[in-house]
């Protein structure tokens, strides 16, 4: 597998994770990465239900929030390199990674591309998104903006209920365009399997990803494979995070109650 190629300073790789409670003696780092048009404060209640043993580390797209002055990134090759340099040169192992929707596309292929370097991802968590081996470019391909927006609302979520403010959207369209386009652009290429653990999780009323479609991502790794159903729809996450943040603690068997 190819190395990741040099885009930025080490200095400049700090841009992409946001840690909102640090906590430097944790036995491992949660990497997390969002879905599209999401940012790292999706996750920032999630350190309030994780373990003393667990930091959160929360990445930060280009685009959105603090980041909104740099343009976002339409090709996948570009922002996995980027990220892994930036992961390369700032998080320490071990780290898991969640990556939900779009973010769990992202987070498998900087799994591949850290493979063997570090820091060490002990387990992927991959969230409400097809297996790399399932080809779902045309279904997310729109001829307009009207077709994304009723796509976006069917999914539901919080982000769908704030798209119906007129100024909002305009704000957010954008960021979305390019993270689509970012997902109809993905073609996994073939290579080795990733040696640790995948625990895929669906909701249990998304129709876009099931238990079924969970299966699929069996086949992207050498080492144990699980899957997880719980309450909710494609954005189960926002509905049940306890239940969510218990689930990761468990499959990570760090010790502490959530």
């Amino acid at each position: 597998m190819s190395t990741y190629r040099t885009y930025e300073t080490s200095s400049a790789s700090s841009a992409w994770f946001r840690v909102f409670r640090p906590r430097p003696e944790a036995r491992v780092r949660l990497v997390c990465f969002p879905h599209a048009g999401g940012a790292a404060s999706a996750f920032r209640t999630w350190t309030e239900l994780l373990p003393p043993t667990v930091e959160l580390v929360a990445v930060q797209y280009p685009g959105r929030q603090d980041r909104f002055h740099e343009p976002a990134l339409e090709d996948m090759d570009v922002l996995v390199d980027r990220l892994s340099f930036a992961a390369a040169h700032r998080l320490r192992g071990p780290v898991a990674f969640f990556g939900h929707s779009l973010g769990a596309t992202v987070a498998y292929e900087v799994a591949r591309r850290l493979a063997g370097r570090q820091p060490e991802v002990v387990r992927l968590f991959a969230s409400a998104r097809s297996a790399p081996s399932v080809d779902r470019r045309h279904d997310l391909t729109f001829p307009d903006d009207d077709a994304l927006l009723d796509y976006i609302r069917a999914l539901g979520g919080t982000g769908a209920g704030v798209l119906e403010d007129r100024e909002l959207q305009e704000l957010a369209l954008p960021t979305l365009r390019s993270d689509f386009r970012l997902v109809a652009g993905y073609r996994s290429v073939a290579g080795e399997q990733l040696t640790c653990p995948i625990t895929a999780i669906a909701g249990d009323a998304d129709a876009s990803f099931t238990l079924a479609d969970a299966e699929q991502w069996r086949r992207h790794t050498s080492g144990t494979f699980s899957s997880v159903e719980l309450s909710g729809g494609h954005f189960y996450i926002e509905d049940v995070p306890e239940d969510l943040v218990r689930v990761l603690v468990g499959e990570l068997g760090v010790a502490a109650a959530v």
